[in-house]
């Protein structure tokens, strides 16, 4: 059987090639549903590769919202294509194929409410491990040291007061809240209200300092919350398969919950979102505890209590038991804290953050694993720079393995614009490498 042709599009993150969905907005009563149980890996893979579900698994109805993301009562459907239908603009969003201006960030302090032009440098964080040795491992002390950091998030959605309920954490004495864009996009937009409540139910207000749909993180500021004890930011490079880790936040609505799993899996390559516009794509730390609508924003923390990760994602193909969408099915997804740290400082910075991009086109859709093809390049980009060619197939990215289109554009999103990076490929069956200076967008 011939496989269908695959469109070229330069918008990354087209749901037609939908890969996963956040959790998504809504009210926070639970009603029955049925959920599923996603495949196994294929034989022979390797872990690191994307996975899909069977030929019969469908995107959400049409009647619940599309941006809803992760928050309370709604669960999105989590699909991975069976057929590509567009090839997607490595690193660009928007749009704009191969679009390869960058300016850079400018380092003087924007007239942004909560800004700060020194980013993290001028605030004060915490990076020491709340617990001591002989408390480390204790999902109990863990969840004494980590609560009073952990903030609800309720947010206006469509121009619904709280229609969006989602969960944060403090990230410095100054008052500013990390969360996922999902859980404020809306409000952002509208210029809606968006209230934060501490564990004891306090509530203050918050603005929006910057938000990243593409890394799917936004920063908030509460200048009456500077009394909150910030969370300590770990580091996610340290985590170990099988460790026990623990997710804190509100999900359907139930504030100052805690819940307990294991890492999953690391650096696995998944994108959320059903439109280009709110399309995202993470080289995700995967774990199974329970993370429901709610949890979305909320701190993923290791059992010396320091964060590793932000709650962004579950996977799910649209059953499930809450409000018509399904809950949690054991499988999570989370922002790594380094990545989060970046852009949390760019945002600080400049209200905005970068991502890198190469100017090239490469095709998402159904894999062998071998590679990601490239479709197209654009004229005077990094990738035409560097020799790469339509049809070239990427098979690594400094070393690790890249086995589709995705797995590439997350493997390029790990690092930043100005960076010089090795891509190894086959052209007609020859191997070969090239170093690719990452050019940089705003988004």
């Amino acid at each position: 059987m011939n496989e269908p042709e695959q469109p070229s599009n330069s918008v990354e993150g087209s749901q037609d090639d939908e890969l996963t969905q956040p959790l998504s907005l809504g009210p926070a009563e639970p009603s029955a549903h049925a959920s599923w149980q996603p495949p196994p890996p294929p034989p022979g893979g390797t872990g690191r590769e994307p996975w899909f579900p069977p030929p019969g698994t469908q995107p959400l109805p049409a009647e619940q919202p599309a941006r809803h993301a992760v928050t309370q009562g709604r669960v999105g459907g989590w699909v991975w294509p069976v057929v590509a239908a567009v090839a997607l603009v490595v690193g660009v969003i928007g749009g704009v194929a191969g679009s390869v201006g960058y300016e850079a960030l400018d380092n003087d302090t924007p007239d942004i409410p909560g800004a700060v032009g020194g980013g993290l440098d001028e605030v004060d964080t915490a990076s020491l491990p709340p617990l001591s040795a002989d408390q480390e491992g204790s999902i109990a002390a863990v969840a004494e040291a980590v609560l009073p950091s952990t903030v609800q998030i309720i947010a206006q959605l469509d121009e619904e007061k709280g229609g969006a309920t989602g969960s944060g954490f403090v990230l410095d004495k100054q008052g500013h809240i990390i969360t996922n864009n999902h859980v404020v996009e809306s409000a952002a937009e509208e210029d809606g209200e968006i209230e934060i409540v501490d564990q004891d139910g306090n509530r203050y207000d918050a603005t929006v300092v910057g938000r990243s749909p593409v890394y799917d993180l936004a920063v908030l500021y509460a200048e009456d919350a500077s009394g909150l004890p910030p969370a300590s930011l770990g580091r996610s490079k340290r985590l170990r398969v099988g460790e026990g880790v623990v997710a804190i936040g509100s999900p359907l609505g139930l504030s100052s919950t805690v819940t307990a799993g294991i890492v999953s899996s690391l650096n696995r390559p998944v994108t959320t979102g059903e439109s280009s516009d709110d399309s995202s794509y993470i080289n995700a730390v995967q774990t199974d505890a329970a993370i429901n609508p709610g949890n979305s924003g909320g701190p993923l923390v290791d059992l010396r209590g320091q964060v590793v990760g932000v709650n962004s994602a579950i996977a799910t193909n649209g059953g499930g038991t809450f409000s018509g969408q399904a809950g949690n099915i054991g499988v999570g997804f989370a922002i790594p804290v380094e990545q989060v740290a970046i852009t949390a400082d760019q945002i600080l910075k400049t209200g905005e953050s970068s991502y890198p991009v190469i100017g090239a086109k490469v095709q998402t859709g159904l894999s062998d694993g071998r590679g990601a093809t490239i479709d197209d390049v654009v004229g005077d980009s990094p990738a035409e720079d560097a020799g790469l060619e339509k049809g070239d197939v990427i098979t690594s990215v400094e070393g690790d393995r890249v086995t589709d289109g995705i797995a590439l554009i997350v493997a390029i999103r790990t690092h930043q614009p100005g960076e010089t990076i090795r891509f190894t490929y086959l052209r007609e069956g020859d191997e070969r490498t090239a170093e690719v200076t990452l050019d940089g967008e705003t988004g």
